[in-house]
């Protein structure tokens, strides 16, 4: 009996190849994969083997390496990444959130002569923590559309922001949802999977999504933020590069503007210029 080929269905992966992915991974997105995560990429990754009909993890390096446009290292890290969440994950956040707009509108405070809010979701992953942000301020602002309060939402993963985009749910997943929001800000649809709940449009309109990496040495933006929302993120992060990342997000806070972090994380042993709060909460003096 002649035995199969072998694919990069069953191949395994090298240490040698190992070793240069983790070192791409690392390098283009900051996520530091320890010596025991071979067999996660090697997972991974022959998905993506299979649909391109490549017979080794080596030959799929080397793709990635020489692909100019960049959009297999996009489907690399879209891999790779983890995205684990739900809707309103870590509640304290949005009621200080909603504590911090509702003081803002109703004072009427002027941040740099202009009069909006600005927050960012920094790795939004597929939407459920910019939805919850829309609902806070929609609460926050009870239903006044004059407020100029907007969201920016970014990630590296272009798989999850077209989820994020939808901004649809299988009803079930709104059990971490306050009841009157459920009703409130969202609507029934059926998609041909089923029913579903799907943020209403004024507060999708509050959301704009794009691809960004963190790891960019420089940030694009020309404002300033109200609210920087970066959790679970960092927990893939050397302490460089938390170091790093948690300064450049200082440097585009407003002088009193907060940045949230995931109750995994700490800044402890990390030279920062932010003031602590509370637990997982920081301010920019």
């Amino acid at each position: 009996m002649i035995a199969p080929p072998t694919t990069a269905a069953t191949e395994d992966i090298s240490k040698e190849q190992y070793e240069r992915f983790r070192k791409l991974i690392y390098a283009e997105s900051g996520i530091n994969l320890g010596a025991e995560k071979a067999q996660l990429v090697r997972a991974r990754l022959g998905k993506r083997l299979r649909q391109l009909n490549l017979s080794s993890y080596g030959e799929y390096y080397e793709l990635v390496r020489s692909d100019k446009t960049g959009a297999e290292l996009c489907n690399l890290l879209d891999a790779i990444s983890t995205n684990t969440t739900h809707l309103f994950r870590e509640k304290r956040h949005f009621d200080l959130l909603h504590e911090l707009i509702s003081r803002w509108w109703k004072s009427g405070m002027k941040r740099r002569s202009t009069d909006n809010f600005r927050i960012w979701s920094a790795g939004c992953s597929s939407g459920e923590e910019p939805h919850s942000i829309a609902m806070t301020i929609a609460d926050a602002l009870e239903g006044n559309r004059r407020a100029d309060v907007r969201i920016l939402a970014t990630d590296i993963s272009t798989r999850m922001l077209k989820t994020a985009r939808e901004a649809a749910y299988e009803t079930h997943r709104l059990g971490t949802v306050p009841p009157a929001y459920c009703s409130n800000y969202f609507e029934k649809i059926h998609d041909g999977q089923g029913a579903k709940a799907r943020l209403i449009q004024p507060l999708r309109d509050l959301i704009t999504f794009g691809r960004f990496n963190l790891m960019a040495p420089t940030f694009p933006f020309k404002h300033g933020f109200d609210v920087i929302f970066c959790r679970n993120v960092m927990i893939y992060f050397d302490r460089p590069t938390q170091q790093g990342l948690v300064n450049r997000f200082a440097m585009h806070l407003r002088p009193g503007g907060h940045l949230f972090i995931g109750h995994s994380e700490s800044l402890n042993g990390i030279e920062h210029p932010l003031a602590y709060v509370e637990p997982t909460v920081y301010r920019k003096s």
